[in-house]
Order: structure tokens, then sequence, then C-alpha cells
């Protein structure tokens, strides 16, 4: 029978042989970036060929239908259910029972998927009517055209999760994340190769295509580093073994708060289909903007995060006191970065989205449209990277059921703010009824902040008072919005003749800015940061 002393002792040990979250947030960053510049990339091509056409609105929903399915068995549910058992199994050197529990959830995750894309297929004509019904005509059926390629393609990517729960696991953390490169680089092939030649609708077929053999190059670069660090995988059907039993339990829970959060994307996108044409393509720009900062950041470091929780030995109160420690550090270190992030998408969205999208079909005033959803979207940035750790810290406990009930509030909120703000305040106002989609993501920002103070309150009940950092995160904020003035006032100045000339001339003054300041202010992250760079 283990001891106190010697779950002390394991969990010293334990501390001083795993790599520093730091360290590994920086692989999960990295491949994030990485993966998040594709797509970029991907995303400035396919602006520059579709533009806020119809075909673009067509394409955007086609791939928010089918990525339902891989949200809701992918990364998030997995994360939840799949690592916090196999990462402590491997922790108390079980390999052999991880290798089988791993299998298993392979196996049920193959059937599940099988048969969801079959009914997907079959079903997208309903489902188009349920998630745009503003759609109609020719622009309907391009979107069922779509849909019914790009699903089993998503069934690929569910697998490409599966992936990243046994890598991350096993602290592989880069592979996982970069690996979308693969996926964007095959849609942007497919875009240079066809798009001069082909019109609208049969260039979004072609890409949709695309995006299928993405997928499976994406699944496939995976495998062999999975097979390295997971030799004693066993596939089967069998659910009679307990921590697989276990991951069935915590996997339904987590399921039902992926599905919820999926909900509030389907009322996000059933909203902005009854707006003006353009409006779904630029929901999505602005949304890809938008994570950037909450993957590099609040994914980056939550997901480091979840293995070195779920592998936390030791009795309750150590548990405890290593978890709130966990959470106010890496609060401090999202919170650094994400601050900035979202005083640039208020103050310089337009430069930002001017540099990302401003090209060919894509006009100068579409760039204005995404800052003014991009600005929308920012009022919730920093609630839902932080939110993102506190719930990493419920799936560390085996708790799924918590974040689902605060999940299912904030998509209350969401819905019933979301309707106002998007269909009747702008006539209320007497503007044009596409700003409505600032209102959607403004909407969706409050409600984050909701569930992110539900989910701290409910956190501080079960491990003890978790001390938010407000005298440092007022530092920030005073930091980011000094730097946000000067960049302002650059941009005021400096007339430059390219969007990505001003994206240089305004935005690295701004980070530089931002760092000395908060340096001088006594941040640890900063005075880090500014001696790496000082190093290289």
């Amino acid at each position: 029978m283990t001891t106190p002393a010697s779950e002390s002792s394991s969990f010293s040990q334990q501390k001083v042989s795993q790599p520093s979250v730091g360290h590994s947030a920086i692989l999960v960053a990295a491949g994030i970036f990485l993966s998040r510049i594709a797509g970029l990339v991907r995303d400035r091509v396919f602006s520059h060929f579709f533009g806020l056409s119809a075909a673009a609105d067509a394409f955007r929903a086609a791939m928010r239908i089918p990525n339902v399915l891989q949200n809701l068995l992918g990364e998030g549910v997995l994360s939840a259910s799949f690592i916090p058992v196999y990462a402590k199994l491997m922790a108390q050197s079980e390999k052999e029972e991880a290798g089988r529990v791993a299998g298993v959830v392979l196996s049920f995750l193959a059937l599940a998927t099988s048969v969801l894309v079959l009914v997907g297929v079959a079903a997208a004509p309903w489902l188009i009517d349920a998630i745009a019904p503003g759609f109609h005509g020719e622009t309907r059926m391009l979107t069922i055209q779509l849909v019914r390629i790009l699903f089993p393609g998503v069934g690929m990517l569910v697998f490409s999760a599966w992936c990243l729960g046994v890598l991350n696991s096993h602290r592989k953390f880069f592979l996982s994340y970069a690996s979308p490169v693969v996926w964007n680089a095959v849609l942007v092939a497919t875009m240079l190769l066809f798009g001069r030649h082909s019109d609208l609708p049969r260039l979004a077929v072609y890409t949709a295509w695309g995006s299928v053999v993405g997928s499976g190059l994406q699944f496939l670069v995976q495998l062999p580093v999975v097979f390295a660090v997971a030799p004693a995988l066993r596939f089967s059907l069998r659910r009679s073994r307990e921590n697989v039993q276990v991951v069935v339990t915590n996997f339904i829970p987590a399921f039902l708060s992926r599905g919820v959060a999926q909900l509030s994307a389907y009322v996000d996108a059933f909203l902005a289909s009854y707006l003006p044409t353009g409006a779904v393509a630029s929901l999505s720009n602005a949304q890809t903007l938008y994570m950037l900062p909450v993957s590099l950041f609040g994914m980056s470091i939550s997901a480091a995060e979840l293995p070195g929780m779920s592998e936390t030995l030791g009795n309750e109160q150590e548990v405890a006191e290593a978890l709130r420690k966990r959470l106010a550090l890496s609060t401090r270190r999202i919170g650094f970065f994400v601050v900035p992030s979202a005083v640039a998408f208020l103050a310089l969205g337009d430069i930002v989205s001017a540099a990302i999208y401003q090209t060919g079909k894509f006009t100068h005033a579409d760039a204005l449209y995404v800052w003014g959803i991009l600005a929308g979207s920012a009022v919730g940035l920093v609630a839902s990277t932080i939110g993102r750790l506190y719930s990493s810290a419920y799936y560390a406990l085996r708790d799924t059921r918590t974040p689902l009930r605060f999940a299912v509030i904030r998509v209350v909120l969401t819905t019933g703010l979301g309707y106002l703000a998007a269909l009747r305040l702008p006539g209320l106002l007497g503007i044009d009824s596409s700003w409505g989609v600032a209102g959607l993501t403004a909407s969706a920002g409050f409600s984050a902040w909701v569930e992110f103070l539900l989910l701290r309150r409910g956190m501080d009940r079960r491990i003890g008072i978790t001390k938010f950092p407000t005298l440092e995160f007022f530092k920030l904020w005073s930091c980011a919005v000094t730097a946000a003035l000067v960049a302002w006032g650059v941009k005021l100045w400096l007339q430059p003749h390219r969007p990505w000339i001003a994206a240089l001339l305004i935005l690295v003054p701004y980070a530089l800015i931002y760092l000395a300041l908060t340096a001088l202010m006594g941040i640890n992250q900063a005075a880090s940061l500014a001696r790496r760079l000082i190093r290289r």
C-alpha cells in the first residue's frame, strides 16, 4: 500500500523528471504557429480567388458542417477523456495496459466515425437547411455538393486527433500540432493549380477534393511516430477493461460538452446566413485570426499542462496545491501574450486583416468589415484562452461534467444575445444589417467571460482559492494600451502602399514597445523573453 510519504516522494521525483511546462508549451506553440501560418496562407489564397462571393459563403458553410464531426469526436473530447487515463497509466509504467486502452479507443472512433460520415453524406440537404437556412438556389446546391465531398476527409482528421492524444501523452508535442501544415499545403496547391482556369463553383469543388486528400496525408504522417512511441498498441472493440470504461464514462459528458460548443458555432452560422452576402465568409475570416492567439497561447499552454496535471501523484492536499500553482503560473503566461493580442484586434485590426486577406477580389473595404467582426471577438479573447486552462484542470481531475454545465450556460447566453445583436440591434441603431456579424462575436465574447468566471469559482471550491493575478493583468493592459496608442500614431503618420508593409511598420513596433514596457514593469515573462531575444 502506498503511504503519503511515498506518494510525496513520487510526486517530487515526477516534478524533477518531467520536462517543464514552458518547454512543452513552446513545442506546442511552434507546431501551432506553423499550422496557423499555413492556414493564413491558405486563407489569403482563398480570398484572392473567392473574395466574399456566394461560392466563398458556400465553401465556408460546407467546411463548418463536417467540422462538427471532427470537433465532437476529435481533439477536445479525446483531451478530456483519453489523455488523463492514458497519461496516468504511462506515469505508472503500465505500458501494456496503456497500449490496449489506446487501441480500443481508436477502434471505437473508427466505427463511430464511419457511421456518422455515411449519415452525413446522405443527410447533407437536411443539414444545410438546418445550419444555413438562408442559402437558396445555386448557393444551397453547391453547399450540399461540397458537404458530401468534405465529410470523408474530416473523418480522417478525427483519427489525426487520436494520434495527437497519444503523442501528447508521450510528450511528443510538435508533430501532431504541425501536421495540419500538410492539409493546408494541399489546399493551397489545389487552388493555385485550378484557380486561374476554373469558375468559382468548380474551383470550390476542386478545393474540397484537395481537402480530402490533405486530411488523409495529415493522419498518415503521424502514424509512424505513434507506432514508434507506443509499440504496445492493441486494437479491439472490447470495453470490459476498467480503464476503457473510465474513458467511455468521461467521453460522454465531454462529447456533450463539445456538442454544446458546436451548437454555439451552429447558432453563429445560422444567424449569419440571414445577413447579406459575404457575412458567413467574413465571420470565418475573423474567426481564423481570432483563433491564432487562442491556439498559440491558450491551447499550447493548456495542452502542455493537461498531461502534467493528469500525472500528478500524491495525497489530496498535494494534488490540490500542485494544481493551484500550475493554474496561477500558466494564467500569467497566457495573459502576457493574449492581452496584447486582444488590444491589437481592437485598435489595429484593420492592419492585421488587410495584411492577411487584402489581395485579388478581397478589397480594403472587406478588410475593414472583417476588422469590425474581429473587434467583437476581442471582447472575450482573454476569457476564452484562460477558460481552456481551467477546463484542462477539470479534465485532469476526471471531471468532464462541470465544464459541460457551464458550456450550456454560455451557449444559452450566446444564442439569446447573438439573436438580438445580429438581427435586431443594427435596425435599432440605423446601421447596415451586415454589421450584425460583429454583434454575434461580441455577444459570444461576453458569454465567454460568464463561463470563465463559473469555471474559476467551481475550481476554487474544488482545490482551494486560486488567486487571480489582478495587479499583473492591470499592468499588462496598461502596457498594451500604451503601445497601441503609439502604434496608432504611427499608422496615422505613415501612408504605406501595401498592407504587409503597414503591418511591419506598425505591428512590430507595437510588439517591441509592449515588451519593453512590461519588462520595465517587472513582468517575469517579459524579462525572460527579452533575455532569449538578446541571446539570439
